[in-house]
């Protein structure tokens, strides 16, 4: 049996691009085959004074890419050359290194399920909107979000107890859950 070493490994990464043209970034990775996400959200806009309801990015500029690094930088070269653009990892500073950021498959697979429900009340918020270290931590027990862990937080302005799925320094998303399907994690 090969052993693959971490670069060829599928991992899930964070790509930046700019002037929202994550739109054509996902279609393109798309074409290729290569798994990506980009959290939407239906918002109202009027165009030509008609209102009409529009399925937009919630994060502006980011495309969450799950696939090997090696590809996911053969894709940069390759949009950068044909497209004429460039999309940038997201990384964290380590002491006095850049790391790029990679985002547990378990985490990632918990922020999909609750970024994939658009007709729900889901609210999203940057890192620094809120103080997590206060929350309880909980499991879903039940209902769409079987499964999913995260932290029970009083969200401002929202009536409800809400479940709140973070991806450190990249976003977070948060939906109402019945208390009765929320086990308590230790």
């Amino acid at each position: 049996m090969e052993v693959k070493n971490q670069t060829e490994e599928l991992h899930w990464f964070v790509l930046k691009t700019i002037f929202s043209r994550e739109m054509r970034v996902k279609r393109l990775l798309d074409e290729r085959a290569i798994e990506s996400f980009i959290p939407m959200q239906y918002k109202i806009k009027t165009k030509f004074g008609k209102k009409e309801r529009v399925l937009i990015p919630v994060i502006k500029d980011l495309i969450f890419v799950h696939a090997e690094k090696k590809r996911v930088e053969e894709f940069k070269k390759e949009l950068f050359l044909r497209e004429g653009f460039e999309a940038y990892f997201l990384t964290r500073k380590e002491g006095y290194k850049r790391i790029i950021e990679i985002i547990p498959d378990k985490q990632m697979e918990d922020f999909i399920n609750v970024a994939s429900h658009l007709n729900d009340d889901i609210t999203y918020f940057n890192s620094e909107d809120i103080e997590l270290k206060k929350g309880t931590k909980v499991r879903v027990i039940g209902g769409i979000f079987d499964g999913i862990e995260g932290t029970l937080l009083k969200v401002k302005g929202k009536r409800s107890k809400r479940i709140v799925i973070e991806i450190p320094g990249v976003a977070i998303a948060a939906s109402y859950i019945e208390p009765d399907l929320i086990e308590v994690l230790n």
